[in-house]
């Protein structure tokens, strides 16, 4: 029984996950099919390829979270495996797909580049204009945050689970700026490239992380803070 219930913890909203997840990968198979998402190359890698990568790359990195996340939270299952080193072997999977993720969408944009069709000036206008608020986000959270929380250490760490929630910097403005600004880092490449490819794989990534949000984010801090203080602190 007690096997049971803590199964039900840690898949608890994942069905919600999947079935958001199937819709957009249905959306990005179709607009696979499209000529110019499979135009280019770049380092010997065809545009398809490339593009692939950056919708599995995020898949992976966001199924990896909510996995430890939940086994950590409802059964210290990371913990009794590696004890005090169980965050910082969470924490080098965690870095590591997320540099990825960006860098897959970056090499994603030089090999399908020059696929939009619409003023490139413009375009780099715009790639310059999201680089504002997104680097004010980094600042925020170096200054505010710290990338430990950002990566959830609160799930391994309960000294974490005490401290207020940030409202500072970028975090005045917006309840989650991680995910509202973080991912506009994705969009200046597309945009700067002109790649229709990587403009399809940005908003897959954005979009994607608010799934993890709904889906695995939020249930987890309503466990971890309360619904009283994240109502207090939003």
């Amino acid at each position: 029984m007690f096997f049971m219930s803590q199964m039900k913890l840690i898949f608890e909203k994942q069905w919600l996950h999947a079935l958001l997840l199937a819709v957009l990968l249905i959306a990005v198979t179709l607009a696979s099919k499209l000529e110019d998402i499979n135009t280019g190359m770049f380092l010997g890698i065809s545009t398809p390829q490339w593009f692939w990568l950056a919708i599995v790359l995020p898949i992976m990195h966001q199924v990896f979270v909510w996995f430890c996340w939940r086994i950590q939270l409802h059964g210290h299952l990371l913990y009794k495996a590696f004890g005090k080193l169980s965050y910082p072997v969470y924490a080098l999977f965690f870095f590591t797909l997320g540099i990825l993720r960006v860098l897959s969408v970056f090499a994603l944009a030089i090999s399908n580049r020059d696929t939009l069709i619409l003023n490139i000036t413009i375009l780099k206008t715009f790639a310059i204009i999201i680089t504002i608020p997104a680097l004010y986000l980094l600042y925020s959270v170096m200054r505010y945050f710290s990338f430990k929380r950002a990566s959830g250490i609160d799930h391994f760490d309960e000294r974490y689970r005490s401290r207020p929630l940030v409202r500072k910097g970028i975090f005045r403005f917006t309840r989650n700026g991680m995910y509202t600004f973080g991912f506009l880092f994705l969009w200046i490449p597309a945009l700067w490239y002109a790649s229709m490819a990587a403009l399809c794989a940005a908003l897959f990534n954005h979009l994607y992380i608010w799934v993890h949000y709904f889906a695995t984010e939020f249930p987890d801090m309503k466990r971890i803070y309360g619904d009283a203080e994240l109502t207090a602190g939003k």
